[in-house]
């Protein structure tokens, strides 16, 4: 665990105020990377605030934004576990900056236009009671479009399905601290999918449950929701989870052929409720 700040930063930890290593109540720590957030941090911060989980912290990573995501960081760091602000090499340069500050026995990654819903980290806590041998653990996910279509992502972990589709959204997913010492950090090589390769290298040795109950809402937007993301799955389907590559190929094509229909379909959605659609 890193104990060495920068000159921008500030949080609760930085004034000796830490969250409580409870046995009872495991601690969770919520990884935000952002960068240029500002429309939607404050809504991120507050959903993580409203959890009635007691145990948490809250520890968000800035690339030096241009915006006013400093100000909203500095009227939340007395809320706030840690925050820092500073140049990174990408979301998963930014993960693994947290991941050295982190100190919970579960680690989740929320994104700074996402919103945890109320009661989401109880639910997955009281998931781990369930199946202690478990080290990931997932659940569905809304998908909200700008348009206002909302639909629904993420179903249980199995191997090798895993292998062929990333079937366990990374937003939707609660990682122990065990994963990360047993399989290292987040390979910054890959700038959209590392949280993929990630969960690829233990293969089928991954213990998963699986919570049936929808947690995060996840806004449609970025470079993850782009054709880079399913070339970059590609790789790391065959590099780190064994995939043959005509198998991966197949399924790339696939991937590509649906990844454009859902853009034909969003593009007629919006049209329809377009207050300037022709009805």
């Amino acid at each position: 665990m890193q104990t060495d700040y920068p000159s921008k930063c500030g949080g609760t930890r930085l004034k000796e105020i830490s969250a409580r290593l409870n046995g009872e109540f495991p601690l969770v720590t919520v990884i935000t990377a952002v960068f240029n957030g500002e429309a939607f941090l404050e809504k991120c911060i507050e959903s993580v605030l409203n959890q009635d989980y007691p145990n948490l912290e809250h520890i968000i990573l800035d690339g030096g934004s241009t915006d006013g995501t400093v100000e909203i960081l500095r009227k939340y760091e007395d809320r706030i576990a840690l925050w820092i602000s500073e140049p990174d090499a990408g979301v998963y340069d930014a993960w693994n900056k947290g991941l050295d500050h982190a100190r919970g026995e579960w680690i989740s990654f929320l994104g700074a236009d996402d919103e945890y819903l109320p009661g989401a980290i109880s639910a997955y806590m009281n998931l781990a009671r369930e199946y202690p041998h478990a080290d990931h653990l997932s659940s569905p996910i809304y998908l909200l479009h700008p348009n206002g279509f909302l639909r629904t992502l993420g179903s249980p972990w199995t191997w090798p399905r895993f292998s062929r589709v990333m079937c366990s959204i990374h937003v939707g997913s609660m990682h122990s601290s065990r994963l990360f010492d047993k399989y290292g950090r987040f390979d910054t090589s890959y700038r959209i999918t590392g949280d993929y390769e990630f969960l690829l290298r233990p293969r089928a040795d991954l213990q998963s449950a699986f919570l049936p109950v929808v947690t995060v809402c996840m806004r449609v937007g970025g470079v993850s929701d782009s054709t880079a993301a399913l070339h970059e799955a590609y790789r790391a389907k065959v590099q780190t989870g064994g995939r043959r590559k005509t198998s991966a190929l197949i399924e790339l094509w696939i991937s590509l052929v649906k990844y454009k229909a859902r853009r034909i379909l969003y593009r007629i959605r919006s049209h329809r409720t377009s207050p300037h659609a022709i009805s």
